[in-house]
């Protein structure tokens, strides 16, 4: 697993045109969104009956780590099964590809098939029976997405961030949800080993900091 350095931070509406407008003068848009300029994703996370990932986010754990599964633009032709990790303050993340009828086997509690599909699905597999994993909460969001090759730095704006509480409806493109949060947009700027100061002064947005912002976190003040 490749690790990368990755800051957060909630922006207003000001902040975002600000920034829109610096980074299409220096960067490109990402190609999953070059025709509209961005993509929705909706991510379905998991955690177990302590909500262990929940408390080791809001405790600031250092060595952590979260599965989920996604899918993008409300077509989930094809399901993303993520494991994101944090270590010594790098973040990284593992991605394997699943078949909507094998998500919803997930869902359904049929994990056997996951030993045999590959390493990242057998890891699931033992989390999810080893320290009973649930789905917890779904999580969608408009993300306006940068790239910047020096640096391999990428720059994303969400925003419309809604909940949906213990779920099971991954798929139904009309579930209602709520709100998450009063964050109304959020920067995430993510990098290798450097990022060059063209972008650091794009991201001058007077004296925002950078926060440890989680829209995991943020979805389950609901319960």
């Amino acid at each position: 697993m490749k690790l990368r350095h990755e800051y957060k931070l909630p922006i207003n509406a000001g902040d975002c045109l600000v920034l829109r407008n610096g980074l299409k003068a220096v960067a490109r848009p990402d190609e999953h969104a070059v025709d509209k300029g961005y993509y929705k994703i909706r991510s379905l996370y998991f955690d177990n009956f302590d909500d262990k990932a929940l408390k080791e986010k809001i405790n600031g754990v250092d060595n952590r780590e979260k599965f989920r599964l996604r899918y993008y633009n409300d077509e989930p032709t094809f399901v993303l099964l993520e494991k994101k990790a944090k270590t010594r303050g790098l973040c990284g993340k593992q991605q394997a590809c699943l078949t909507r009828e094998d998500a919803q086997r997930i869902l359904d509690g049929d994990y056997s098939f996951l030993l045999a599909a590959g390493a990242l699905q057998a890891e699931f597999y033992c989390k999810l029976v080893g320290e009973r994993l649930k789905p917890r909460v779904i999580v969608d969001y408009t993300r306006e997405p940068y790239v910047y090759a020096p640096g391999n730095v990428r720059v994303t704006i969400d925003s419309n961030i809604r909940t949906a509480l213990y779920s099971r409806s991954f798929f139904d493109a009309e579930l209602p949800t709520v709100q998450s949060g009063d964050t109304p947009y959020l920067l995430e700027v993510k990098f290798d080993e450097f990022i060059p100061d063209v972008i650091l002064q794009v991201l001058q947005i007077g004296s925002r900091r950078v926060e440890a912002f989680s829209k995991y976190a943020a979805s389950r003040m609901f319960g």
